[in-house]
């Protein structure tokens, strides 16, 4: 078996030409050698953090922040204090609870989806392009189906004609939001299909069950974690807009309805920022965050930018090398 990328070493020829050439692993550790690169990479490990950070918040909700986030603690507006670490909102509850309490509901909303449209996309996705033919003709054109429709005014529309909720939420956005990660997933496994791991595999009598899942699949990990995150994160964001339109459970505590609530107790129209700047805060941070951390897939997967990378640290280490070598003309007096 084949694995999808294999590291890159920088050899100097002795003519003074630099050339990429594929570093030898261990086979075991050829698929999975991704992993250790991403977790040395300092954009993995800033988004990394900041992700485990607000995990740990929404964890640790009841002992960040005890008590319950809707009680109605003292009057409406007051500004950050000692007390009061957010200040309260337009009727008298307070922010900071209500900040902490709503991590819970919105990064299990982003997650839920993220998985949820990751497993439909492998599926299908897989399914296609491994049986090509008739298969990869219909589930071609229902990718494409929903790749063509407008997802947010879809989205509005299931969202709107269902009971309001969380598990509503989650499978609203997994079901507009399946298609691209399934269609990245097709093209992966077209080119896949050829190859000769794949082909040894079908004379050895597999069944197709078992190629696809157990030969091709785990050559696709790093993309297939791309595609989540990338899920994650138009899952929170588009989880907190319906919210704030009102098209969620007003009633649960979310970063979405804190800004629904602080909208229409018109915290922007009296100057009560604190109302509103600390939910769109998190959202902000936590998506920033899973776009560092597939900024730092992009480059430890990306062939290309590794070679580019690998290349460049390598010109640096000879001019640095050169400097060093040089010697020290001193003028005499």
């Amino acid at each position: 078996m084949q694995a999808q990328d294999q590291p890159i070493e920088i050899q100097a020829t002795p003519a003074g030409q630099v050339t990429p050439v594929p570093a030898t692993l261990p086979p075991g550790r050829q698929r999975w050698a991704w992993v250790g690169q991403l977790l040395r990479n300092k954009k993995a490990m800033l988004g990394g953090g900041i992700v485990l950070f607000f995990i740990l918040i929404a964890v640790f909700a009841p002992v960040v922040a005890p008590g319950d986030p809707t009680d109605f603690v003292d009057r409406p507006h007051l500004a950050p204090s000692r007390e009061y670490w957010f200040g309260t909102e337009g009727q008298g509850k307070d922010v900071f609870a209500q900040t902490v309490w709503g991590a819970r509901v919105s990064l299990t909303i982003g997650f839920a989806t993220g998985i949820v449209t990751t497993i439909v996309g492998i599926v299908i996705g897989m399914t296609a392009g491994y049986f090509r033919g008739r298969v990869d003709d219909v589930l071609s054109l229902l990718m494409n189906l929903f790749l063509v429709i407008p997802g947010l005014p879809l989205l509005v529309v299931i969202a709107a004609y269902l009971r309001p909720g969380t598990t509503t939420i989650i499978l609203a956005l997994a079901f507009t939001g399946w298609a691209w990660g399934a269609r990245v997933l097709r093209a992966q496994t077209l080119s896949l299909r050829e190859k000769d791991f794949v082909s040894a595999a079908i004379v050895s009598g597999e069944s197709n069950f078992r190629i696809i899942f157990r030969e091709i699949l785990p050559n696709m990990a790093s993309i297939i974690v791309g595609g989540m995150i990338g899920s994650v994160t138009y899952a929170i964001g588009a989880a907190t807009a319906l919210s704030f339109i009102g098209l969620g459970n007003v009633s649960d505590v979310t970063w979405g309805t804190n800004l629904y609530w602080a909208q229409n107790n018109a915290g922007l129209l009296v100057g009560a920022w604190w109302t509103f700047i600390p939910s769109g805060m998190c959202v902000a941070l936590v998506a920033f965050g899973l776009s560092l951390i597939n900024y730092a897939m992009d480059e430890v997967t990306n062939p290309r930018l590794r070679a580019e990378r690998d290349l460049s640290n390598v010109l640096k280490d000879r001019k640095l090398r050169d400097i060093h070598a040089t010697p020290v003309v001193r003028r005499a007096h």
